[in-house]
């Protein structure tokens, strides 16, 4: 009860990720129905092509066989006897092999993996096989068997009320060649009709192992959140992360402060520190902040004997539109020039 509650639950349509993962395990929708027909489609339809050339060597071996029944050992007898059911049976039951293949691919892409082959404690679990046993999947196999024999029975008493009652026609048993052909004709209308209730019956089963199969694999509401956060990471690691990434960041901006020519700042709000030197194309920003990190920047710049411009316009513009290790944009280059021809002029006037 418990089990059938826990289905109910499951009323998310399976995602691709959870697809994936049954395909990996090798849980894929088989539909033995399916692949009987096609099999059983594929080995009669070659055996009605190929059976005039294969028909007169086999006649030849069998004649052959006969005629020499007396004399012939049992060796020869029976390897003639092989031959002629080797060539009679191979194209057929390669065909019908083909056809089985072809079925399941039909069904689901090619899948290899040993997961199924591995041993499982349910599997020999009295518990588990007697639920198996009496559960709604087997019960449907069961009635859907059921249905399949009462209307191949139906079918074949159709066709013998309609040409069965030939064969025992007086004509036809004094005739063999007529009892052959008679008897050829209607093994070929049962054989027909009966594979065209096997089409029926796989195609209506092909779409419920499917249907079944999708059902099985469900989702609750609550699987599709674990797997959502999952594939997107959880929004608690996800901001760690992020402030992991700020903090190392920070950590290598500072570290290069030391190398600045220059820090453009206003008294206390905003710090931005460039780094120029002969033959670069424009200054580089090395680092920003505002607030507490405008001040540990002007701190280091400090420490380092670094010269700080006060230009709180351009500090502000600078800090808004350039990015760490990027020259500074175009619109300040001029602005900076004068900031840096003037530091530099300071240079000299002190050297």
């Amino acid at each position: 009860m418990a089990e059938g509650q826990e289905q109910e639950d499951k009323t998310e349509e399976p995602s691709e990720r959870r697809l994936e993962k049954a395909f990996e395990r090798g849980e894929v929708p088989r539909s033995a129905d399916l692949s009987a027909f096609v099999s059983v489609l594929s080995a009669g339809a070659t055996a009605f092509a190929t059976a005039a050339f294969v028909a007169g060597p086999v006649r030849d071996d069998l004649a052959a066989i006969l005629a020499n029944a007396a004399g012939a050992s049992v060796v020869s007898a029976g390897a003639a006897g092989l031959r002629s059911a080797a060539m009679a049976t191979a194209g057929p039951l390669l065909a019908g092999m083909a056809g089985a293949v072809c079925a399941g691919l039909a069904m689901h892409r090619i899948v290899l993996t040993s997961e199924p082959l591995m041993p499982k404690l349910e599997r020999i679990s009295p518990a588990a096989g007697w639920k198996r046993l009496v559960g709604a999947e087997n019960v449907v196999q069961f009635g859907k068997t059921a249905l399949k024999v009462l209307v191949i029975i139906a079918v074949l008493a159709a066709l013998w009320r309609a040409d069965g009652w030939r064969l025992g026609a007086t004509g036809l048993l004094t005739d063999v060649n007529g009892l052959a052909e008679a008897m050829r004709a209607l093994s070929g209308r049962v054989f027909w009709s009966v594979l065209a209730v096997f089409a029926v019956f796989a195609v209506l089963d092909a779409a419920y192992q499917r249907f079944a199969w999708r059902k099985r694999l469900r989702m609750s509401h609550q699987e599709v959140k674990e797997e959502h956060k999952e594939s997107e990471g959880s929004p608690e690691i996800k901001q760690r992360v992020r402030n992991l990434q700020r903090q190392r960041a920070r950590q290598r901006m500072m570290a290069a402060v030391p190398k600045a020519s220059v820090i453009i700042a206003n008294p206390t709000h905003f710090a931005v520190a460039l780094r120029y030197e002969k033959g670069m194309a424009a200054p580089v920003c090395l680092a920003k902040g505002v607030d507490d990190l405008a001040l540990r920047i002007r701190a280091l710049a400090a420490e380092h004997r670094i010269p700080v411009v006060e230009n709180p316009p351009l500090a502000r513009a600078l800090h808004a539109t350039v990015k760490i290790d990027e020259e500074i944009p175009e619109q300040h280059y001029k602005a900076v020039a004068e900031v840096i021809g003037h530091v530099m002029r300071l240079a000299r006037q002190r050297r």
